[in-house]
């Protein structure tokens, strides 16, 4: 089986036969917002306990940056219900390329990959997301995974939401003119 890999990472876009029966998500939209801006909302990792589902603290663990290249390890805490868990993830942010790609290092999961990727558009811009998920235990995957296609879309929905609020009247002034 050929594999294709994210130049970045390395990560897999094939996935070995083992694995497909875990989720993933893509999806692609279109938004009244430049590629730029919707880049700073999701590289805004600090702020995601404002505004993202169930991300009920984030603790920046370590910044650094490789030439143009920024990397950020962040600890994540999710609640829902009686659910409490925390998760670290490595987040690459490559302003240059308008592209951003997280991946798992310690907590629930085996496995969780996210990438975004920002194309600019003649208005507005085009927003391509990527989550790709299996936690450790498997009945809790499998549980998930029932779920998971309205998560990751609620998910990218909350980002879209803290676009409209932070840049909505600058995109209604600018196409007022």
């Amino acid at each position: 089986m050929q594999v294709r890999t994210s130049r970045a990472l390395g990560w897999p876009v094939a996935r070995p036969q083992f694995d497909r029966q875990m989720p993933l998500h893509r999806e692609t939209r279109i938004v009244p917002y430049t590629a730029e801006q919707m880049y700073a909302v999701v590289a805004a990792v600090d702020r995601y306990p404002e505004f993202l589902p169930w991300c009920s603290k984030l603790i920046i663990r370590e910044r650094e940056k490789e030439g143009d290249v920024e990397y950020v390890t962040a600890e994540m805490f999710v609640s829902y219900l009686a659910l409490h868990e925390r998760y670290t993830s490595r987040v690459r942010l490559d302003f240059s390329a308008l592209i951003i790609e997280a991946r798992h290092v310690e907590g629930p999961f085996r496995k969780l990959d996210t990438r975004w990727r920002f194309v600019p558009l003649a208005r507005g811009s085009e927003v391509h997301f990527l989550i790709d998920f299996a936690f450790s235990n498997p009945v809790l995957s499998a549980v998930a995974g029932a779920a998971f296609g309205l998560v990751a879309a609620r998910m990218q929905q909350a980002f879209i939401t803290r676009a409209d609020a932070l840049y909505r009247e600058a995109r209604v002034a600018s196409s007022s003119s």
